[in-house]
């Protein structure tokens, strides 16, 4: 160890041994307590930012923490290596994404070596790989023969400049975000997941997710979006048709005036035909071909609709109503039809009166109010008793729901139902660099899988990327041809590829197994690690990635291919970095690259920084002098080092505490042992824990130079104190814990423990204020109850000349800690 603080040398010598003895590699052992902590695997866009560097620090905190508490820690990384930036840069720049990808994961492993993460890299996995996609495409199919795989036509989002499907996202006011042509709907044949079948217990069983944030659970929840209510059934007037709504209201069942359907639903070409106004529809659906769902559910979108010629019966009053299609209805939300209720729905009201439809109230205000129901302003939506219904007037409106389905229920005419808003998974992508779909269609089978011993269906590579098309995967000459796995005749593979949040949605069962090429997994290795005990990732995933991964886990339970149901036992979602109050971006232009840190300062005060900046859940603001102060501290730590381990150079950390500054030092020592340990293990706040280190660090210096010094008490400080530091600092801990004459790694030792014998104080400094300001610090006996403490410090000698000549008004007693005087 030299006396400079080295910190290149050290990182890079302690980085090779780690390497060369494998020291993070971790296999199944029954006789331990296993630890499975997982971050969120990043995409290999070549570069780190310091979103990346806070939540791998996070974990890698906690894993080598857990490790030295003896737990057998499995600390996995990989890549979520498809996607659409790769696809995109082989169009620009006339690369193949799998070269592009490639060289980004190369690069991106150097830099999260660098920077001393303890991950395993024996169990890497890139999703890209046909190793990984293969079983990607085996998982596929067992979900189709569940039954939970289909396919069928949905309108999408086309760009006829682009020719290709766009997200709701990349539609900005209509037209296309890359090249701002309007944009289209176009109907395309699409693979979708049954996650519907499961919403109830992906709903029901995020109770049991105690570990998890409530807003995390709250947003899911929502996504889910579970209401209970009725299925009416409304006949359509002179047509062998009816139309079914659900409602949360079916109190308001006798004010529906008219019907609105989403432009798509199944039945509109067919209530349209024939209606007469057929040339008004049309050029109404032209214009909503430029609106994205997105657009369409705004609250501040202008109601706009068309009149289909044709009338419902209201099944309750059996008076007609008219039928429209309107741009505010969507076919993902209930059955794609709303029984309109222009006097208690805020957009049912903006539509009826727009085109000038009957408003009938039904549920009258309370005594008092101003509303008055002949000349509404706006709808009524709060409750109150029933008007103008029939047999139900004068009740309470929402207890009246159930007797009013109960009355539809006699009649055949409507049921209880309970509608979820999580539709089902469309996982259908008209990209290349994506898992295939191992699907093949025959004219006599039909849809059929993929002989399992076939996979992988590999990607070609005679493909043109020209940014239009379906899929460039319809450009290759060779990859569309197969033949039927049931009856050996011609057929035709699927052109489309999988969303890559399939990929991440089972990829931490992978980790448990990830060489194995039989099967995904051993089951008896995935009995021992899942479920994870600890993941960390950003809450931009908290619904579709954490939600998907609970509904694979979910299904492979089902499947007997997994022996828990929920993937994720503790999350912890960590803050964003911000720089000048913005979240770090290249185009605000206030991004600072985790390289330039790592070259002027080092890896460990990169990783120091970043936890003692914030709290993990909470935003932390980039501050270049904290980066500075942390690097300070770190010299200051290992100056302290190199002296004690010259100073007690073959003392062995065993002594007696002899006098009052011994006891303050041991005090001290043991006290921040079990801060750190609380601060890690229960609450995660890294933040507290170094300052607590902090704190410890000054006493050390204040203790060393007194003029009689207890060796051992100072050896058992200096050891303890690397071992605190050292999931913090891993490279500075190594260097400093080989100086002290340890040839094991500091990475193997066992994690500190506390005397609590010690942490009993015969007295403690007492801060003394006359009228709120601090005058002066005395000691005083430790246990002392109020009075007693009031007493004794205000018979201190320093004490008593301070209050000559005073007149005490109160006496502010906080025992052990502080007494406020207030004088006249």
């Amino acid at each position: 160890m030299q006396q400079q603080y080295d910190f290149k040398a050290i990182e890079k010598k302690w980085q090779n041994k780690w390497a060369e003895k494998n020291v993070f590699k971790v296999t199944e052992d029954e006789s331990k307590e296993k630890y499975y902590l997982l971050e969120m695997f990043p995409y290999p866009s070549g570069k780190l930012h310091m979103g990346h560097v806070r939540n791998y620090s996070i974990g890698d905190v906690a894993a080598r923490f857990k490790t030295m508490q003896g737990y057998n820690v499995l600390h996995p990384i990989g890549f979520d290596s498809f996607g659409l930036p790769a696809e995109n840069a082989a169009i620009k720049h006339g690369i193949h994404p799998a070269k592009w990808t490639t060289e980004n994961i190369a690069e991106m492993e150097s830099q999260l070596k660098e920077l001393g993460f303890s991950y395993d890299w024996d169990r890497e996995v890139a999703t890209c790989l046909p190793e990984y996609y293969k079983w990607m495409q085996w998982l596929f199919i067992q979900f189709f023969n569940k039954g939970l795989a289909y396919k069928k036509k949905n309108p999408v989002n086309w760009c006829p400049s682009c020719q290709t499907v766009l997200a709701n996202e990349q539609v900005v006011d209509g037209h296309c975000e890359r090249c701002k042509t309007p944009v289209g709907k176009k109907e395309l044949s699409q693979w979708y997941l049954k996650i519907t079948d499961y919403a109830d217990r992906l709903l029901t069983d995020l109770d049991r997710l105690e570990g998890w944030p409530s807003k995390v659970k709250t947003m899911q929840k929502n996504w889910i979006g579970k209401s209970e209510g009725a299925e009416i059934t409304f006949k359509v007037e002179n047509m062998d048709l009816e139309m079914t709504v659900f409602t949360t209201r079916a109190d308001t069942i006798f004010g529906t005036t008219f019907m609105v359907l989403a432009p798509e639903h199944p039945f509109a070409k067919e209530l349209v035909k024939g209606g007469g106004n057929e040339a008004a529809v049309e050029e109404f659906m032209d214009r909503l071909q430029h609106l994205s769902d997105i657009d369409r559910s705004s609250t501040t979108l202008e109601k706009e609709g068309v009149f289909t010629g044709r009338y419902a019966i209201n099944p309750i009053t059996e008076k007609k109503i008219p039928i429209y299609l309107a741009n505010y209805v969507l076919m993902d939300y209930g059955t794609g039809v709303v029984m309109g209720v222009p006097a208690h729905d805020e957009r049912d009201f903006d539509f009826a009166k727009k085109y000038d439809l009957d408003i009938i109230p039904v549920v009258e205000p309370p005594e008092g109010s101003d509303i008055d129901l002949n000349h509404l302003e706006a709808a009524f939506v709060a409750e109150g008793k029933l008007i103008n219904s029939g047999e139900f007037n004068g009740m309470d409106n929402l207890p009246a729901i159930e007797r009013i389905i109960a009355m539809m229920e006699e009649k055949g005419i409507g049921k209880k139902a309970v509608n979820f808003r999580l539709r089902d998974w469309l996982i259908s992508r008209q990209r290349y660099w994506g898992c295939p779909i191992p699907m093949v269609y025959c004219e006599k089978c039909g849809w059929v899988p993929e002989k399992e011993e076939n996979l992988p269906i590999l990607l070609p590579t005679d493909v043109e990327f020209t940014g239009k098309g379906e899929s460039p995967l319809t450009t290759s000459k060779t990859f569309a041809e197969a033949t039927c796995p049931h009856c050996g005749g011609k057929a035709t593979r699927e052109m489309d590829t999988m969303d890559t949040f399939m990929d991440s949605s089972w990829y931490f069962l992978r980790y448990c197994d990830a060489r194995n090429d039989k099967v995904p997994y051993d089951r008896k290795k995935s009995d021992y690690w899942m479920a994870v005990d600890q993941y960390i990732g950003g809450v931009e995933h908290a619904i579709l990635h954490l939600l998907y991964s609970r509904f694979f886990t979910k299904v492979l339970y089902d499947l007997d291919l997994c022996s828990v149901d929920e993937p994720f036992t503790n999350l912890l979602t960590q803050g964003m970095v911000l720089k000048d109050g913005t979240k770090m971006s290249k185009s605000v232009g206030n991004v600072v690259s985790p390289e330039d840190i790592i070259e002027k300062y080092g890896a460990d005060t990169a990783r120091l920084f970043i936890m003692f900046a914030a709290p993990p859940e909470k935003e932390l603001e980039w501050s270049d002098t904290g980066v500075e102060g942390s690097y300070r501290f770190l010299n200051r730590v290992y100056r302290l080092i190199y002296e004690l381990a010259e100073m007690t150079l073959g003392i062995p950390a065993k002594y007696k505490l002899e006098g009052k500054n011994d006891k303050q030092l041991a005090y001290k020592l043991n006290t921040v042992i079990k801060r750190v340990t609380d601060d890690i293990s229960i609450r995660f706040n890294f933040n507290t824990a170094i300052s607590a280190i902090m704190e410890l660090v000054n006493e050390m210096y204040r203790y060393k130079e007194l003029d009689d010094v207890n060796l051992g008490l100072l050896r058992d400080c200096a050891e303890k104190l690397v071992l605190m530091l050292s999931p913090f600092v891993p490279h500075i801990c190594e260097e400093m814990w080989e100086h002290l004459g340890h040839e094991d790694l500091v990475y193997h030792e066992q994690w500190p423990t506390y005397d609590e014998s010690a942490m009993v104080q015969d007295t403690v400094e007492v801060v003394v204020q006359i009228n709120g300001k601090v005058k002066e610090r005395v000691e005083a006996p430790a246990g002392l109850d109020k009075e007693a403490f009031a007493q004794v410090v205000m018979s201190e000698e320093k004490v008593k000349a301070l209050l000559e000549g005073k007149q005490i008004v109160k006496v502010i007693s906080v025992p052990g800690k502080l007494l406020n005087v207030v004088v006249k």
